[in-house]
């Protein structure tokens, strides 16, 4: 009976998980991110290549979301309303957002002289410290120490590794 005695609310479900779906998608964002400026960097000219990014992302972010309506429609037998709608949307955002970072620092590299490849390196290793930055925030909000804190930020980071190594592998070596 919480609110009665003058105790708050608990917050509903939806808004609970809300910042873990926040970082979660801003995780998944930059992964993507990471992935196109590696796969199409050195092969689409930068306008183009930043411009891919975004609406990949927004497809995605689109995709998932209707999906998780879909989900939630058979779960429940009915239709969500616009609000629970918008809500899920600007929760996910964070999977679109992802990308700025990276995308500022592809084009400010290529406007300061970078060729494509150049720069959309530039915006992969802004994808790598986003994604660094995400495992750390989401091991302070778990509120790990130490070197489960550490597990978490490598992990992140080995993501984003992950995009160079499969770049030099099979973009460089093996095509």
């Amino acid at each position: 009976m919480a609110g009665i005695a003058g105790e708050p609310e608990p917050a509903p479900p939806e808004a609970a998980a809300a910042p873990g779906r926040r970082r979660a998608a801003g995780i998944y964002g930059a992964i993507i991110t990471a992935a196109i400026l590696a796969a199409a960097g050195a092969k689409v000219p930068t306008l183009a290549l930043a411009v891919s990014v975004l609406v990949t992302l927004v497809v995605y972010w689109l995709a998932e979301e209707y999906a998780e309506v879909l989900g939630e429609q058979v779960t429940h037998g009915q239709l969500p309303t616009r609000a629970s709608v918008w809500t899920a949307l600007t929760s996910t955002w964070p999977m679109v957002s992802a990308s700025y970072l990276p995308l500022l620092a592809l084009l400010v590299a290529r406007l300061a002289g970078a060729t494509p490849a150049e720069a959309a390196n530039v915006g992969l290793v802004a994808a790598i410290v986003l994604l660094t930055y995400h495992g750390w925030s989401a091991g302070r909000a778990a509120q790990l120490r130490g070197w489960r804190l550490a597990g978490a930020v490598l992990t992140a980071a080995a993501l984003g590794l992950v995009m160079i190594l499969l770049k030099d592998l099979v973009l460089l070596h093996l095509h």
